[in-house]
Parts: structure tokens; sequence; C-alpha cells
């Protein structure tokens, strides 16, 4: 009994103290790279700009569209179309100013000359692109975070539950980190800010239109023809397999969002004794579409078109394709800030 213990501590010991050590070093790095770089954000001051702008923008248009949805007889309480719309535009402003918060972080510095100072210290490559990430993630984060006076607006509304709320924005989060990965690490592969900068633009609207783009053109490349019904009434039924190509739009920043949304609850009518309509949810009706492009076509019918049960999910799919993407752009970023470096784009300062 004792042997055995003290065999476990001798062979356990040493190999978790190693791994919490460099854990910890490695925190500590990261910690003191995301400090530093914030703080450098924070000084010139156009982030304040930023942040103005943004809560100007979104209280301007959740105004039109509270008063829009008024107008327009929405059914039920206004509250989850407009928190459905509102996730939707702070998504599509997020996919915009992503791509500014890193798409300078590497090259910048070094145009400016002051990577070097960091690659020089003991900070680890790993260190640097994590802290690089981190400060611009926390920027966005923010902008993120000014959002949640409009977004209680529409709950007070009649809007959604606090869980769908909180499952919506830390999908809204975790869909910027990708973006701000992605363009950190064409910050490191390109020489100039400007090119980095557009391939990132580039790269967004690949992800949020192009996907769109490819469904749409791959739809009928897939597409079957079949003969239906016995001679001499027969005819030709052509049959769109979008169980087939799903998975193309699947990474869709938009679709990743509406799809994981969390479902509304049940809605009781006045009396409590009968469920009744939901209120009109952009949210849920995108996600319910995207879901029946799994399901095959049904015998005599060319596209599943089904109001009941809708489909297995995508946005799993999605969002793991992204996160995988993300976790490449980081490890592209730390290669290539590994110093010395083998190859230097010409023009490019060292120090």
């Amino acid at each position: 009994m004792t042997l055995t213990s003290a065999s476990h501590d001798r062979s356990a010991s040493p190999l978790d103290a190693g791994r919490a050590g460099w854990v910890g070093e490695t925190a500590r790095g990261v910690a003191l790279v995301a400090a530093q770089e914030f703080r450098i954000r924070l000084r010139t001051g156009r982030w304040r700009w930023l942040l103005g702008a943004w809560v100007v923008v979104l209280t301007a248009f959740t105004a039109l569209v509270h008063t829009a949805l008024l107008l327009s007889g929405t059914r039920g309480s206004v509250g989850v179309p407009l928190f459905g719309i509102l996730m939707f535009f702070v998504l599509a402003l997020m996919l915009v100013i992503s791509p500014a918060l890193t798409a300078q972080s590497v090259n910048g510095d070094r145009e400016r000359g002051t990577l070097a100072t960091l690659q020089i210290t003991r900070l680890s490559p790993l260190q640097i692109a994590l802290g690089k990430l981190i400060a611009a993630w926390a920027v966005g984060l923010v902008a993120l975070a000014l959002s949640l006076p409009f977004v209680i607006w529409s709950m007070i509304e009649g809007g959604p539950t606090l869980l769908r709320v909180l499952g919506v924005l830390g999908v809204d989060a975790l869909l910027m980190g990708v973006v701000c990965a992605i363009s950190q690490a064409l910050s490191a592969l390109l020489a100039r800010s400007i090119t980095s900068a557009l391939l990132s633009y580039i790269v967004v609207f690949a992800l949020s239109v192009g996907t769109v783009i490819a469904f749409v053109v791959a739809t009928p490349i897939v597409a079957q023809e079949r003969t239906v019904g016995s001679e001499p009434n027969t005819y030709v039924e052509t049959v769109n397999r979008s169980d087939l190509i799903w998975w193309l739009v699947a990474p869709n920043p938009f679709v990743v969002l509406a799809d994981s949304a969390p479902t509304l609850p049940p809605r009781l009518s006045t009396n409590g004794l009968e469920v009744v309509a939901q209120p009109d949810d952009p949210l849920s009706a995108v996600g319910a579409s995207i879901r029946r492009l799994r399901r095959p076509p049904s015998a005599g019918q060319g596209i599943y078109l089904g109001t009941g049960d809708t489909g297995p999910a995508v946005w799993p799919y999605g969002l793991g394709f992204d996160v995988l993407l993300a976790l490449g752009a980081v490890w592209v970023t730390a290669r290539r800030l590994r110093a010395p470096s083998r190859r230097i784009p010409r023009g490019v300062r060292i120090g």
C-alpha cells in the first residue's frame, strides 16, 4: 500500500509540476503581451471614436427597427423579432470591424521596426501571437458588451429568454475571435498591412457571401432527374439534392448564429391553458430553413418543405470548422513570429 502510493507520487509529481509550470509561464507571457498591446491601443485614442460610433449606429438601428415592427403589425410582441434582427446586424458589424483589429498587428509592427523588440525577449512566438490576439479580441468584446442595453430593450419588449441571449452573444463573441485570428495570420504572412487588411475582408466575404454563392452554384450541379408515374402518364421531375451540399453553407457565420440560437420556450395564451404561435423570429426561421437542407427529398417531392421536423443541426459542423480555422491561423502566426527568421520580406525593417 505504501509502495504503490510512493511510486505514484514519484511518477506523477515531476510531470504535473512541469506541466503546471509551463502553463503558468505561458499564461504570464500571454498576459504581459496582451496588457502591453491593450495599453498601446488605449493611448491611440481611436478606440473611443470607434466605440462611440458603434453606440450611435446601434441606437439608430434599434430605434428604426422597433418603429418598423410596431407599424408593420408584427404578430405578438416585438421583442423576439427585434432581438433576432439586432443580432444579425451586430454580427455584420463585427465582421466589418474584426479585421481592422488584427489585420495590421504583426506586419504593422514590422513596418515600424518594433516587432523585433518582442522577438528578442524570452517570450515565445506562441505567447506573442496569443497576447496580440487576446488584446484585439478584448476590444471587440467591449464593443459587443455595448450592445447589451439594446438586448435588454428587446427583453423588456417581451423578447428572448436569458438562456437565448447568453447563447447568441457567446457565439457572436466566438465568431469575432475566429475572424480576428484569421486576420492576424494574414498580417503575419504578408509584408504590407494594406494587403493583409484587404485579404482579411476578402476572407470575411468568402465566409459570409461566398458560401451562399457556392451553394447556389452547386445546387443545379447535384440536381437529379427521375421519372414519376406510370405509362403513359409519366413525367420527369427535378430533385434538388441540397442534402449533398449543405456543408457548403455550414461555416457561414450567419448560419452558425441562427442555427445555434437556443429555441424559444412554448408560448401560452393569456389564460395559460393553450399554446399559441410564437412571434416572428428571424433566428428560428433561418435556422429551420438551413436544417431542412440536410433532409433528403421524399418520394414525388423535389425538395423538402415540411414545417414540422426540420432536420439535424448544422451549426456544430460550421462552428467546428471555423474554430479549427482559427486554431490553424494561430499556429501560422506563431510560426511566422519565430526568430531568427529564415526569410525576411523585401523592404522590411529588422530593428
